[in-house]
Order: structure tokens, then C-alpha cells, then sequence
């Protein structure tokens, strides 16, 4: 199947969390719901810019919404995030090797300041 186009962002976790702004909301909701029109004060970004970045991540089932009077409030729904772990986790081994060998590296210069 060559020639098959990725998914588009509003499918595809990965796409949509790589654009900075859009993290920064995730993160921003990491502390609790918020209205759009305070997100996008946070951000210094207009009210329909931080829609369209809202969009884009509940699609891909990243954030949730309700109704709460005349508001609508965002929050977190850390369980998209389950695709983007499983990947990076296989990558923990390396992470682990490298802070072993720092920890090696840290003790072996501890040594040497003792010898000097």
C-alpha cells in the first residue's frame, strides 16, 4: 500500500499533541476544568484559536466537555494518552540504562575528587 497518506491531526493523537500550544492546554487541564475563554487567556491566544485547539483534541478523545449554564468546560481525559505511553514506554529500558550509567558516572568523578 504505497503511498498511503497518514491519518489527518484530527484522528491521530500523535499529531495532535505535537503542536506546543495544544500540550500546553493539556497541561494547562491538568489542574481541573476550565472555560475556553479562560484557557485562552492563559495562552495569550484568541477565544476561536483555543476552540479550534479544543476541537482538535477532543476528537482524538484527549479532552471532554460539558455544559455547566452558559458555559462550556473543558477538562483532561488523560485515557487518550494511552497510545503515546504504550509507545514511549518501550523505550524505557534506554532511559534506565542511561540514568545507571550516570549514577556510574557521578560516583566514578566522586572518586576522583577523593584521590585528587
Amino acid at each position: 500500500m504505497a503511498g498511503m497518506a497518514r491519518a489527518a491531526t484530527t484522528s491521530d493523537v500523535f499529531n495532535a499533541i505535537a503542536e506546543p500550544q495544544r500540550r500546553e492546554i493539556l497541561r494547562l487541564l491538568r489542574g481541573g476544568e476550565q472555560a475556553v475563554n479562560e484557557l485562552a487567556q492563559e495562552l495569550g491566544m484568541t477565544q476561536p484559536g483555543a476552540s479550534k485547539h479544543l476541537r482538535v483534541l477532543r476528537e482524538v478523545g484527549l479532552v471532554r466537555d460539558r455544559r455547566a449554564g452558559k458555559q462550556r468546560l473543558y477538562g483532561l481525559d488523560a485515557r487518550g494518552l494511552r497510545p503515546v505511553h504504550e509507545w514511549t514506554g518501550g523505550f524505557e529500558q534506554f532511559w534506565n540504562e542511561s540514568f545507571d550509567r550516570l549514577d556510574a558516572y557521578v560516583q566514578d568523578l566522586k572518586q576522583a575528587r577523593r584521590k585528587e
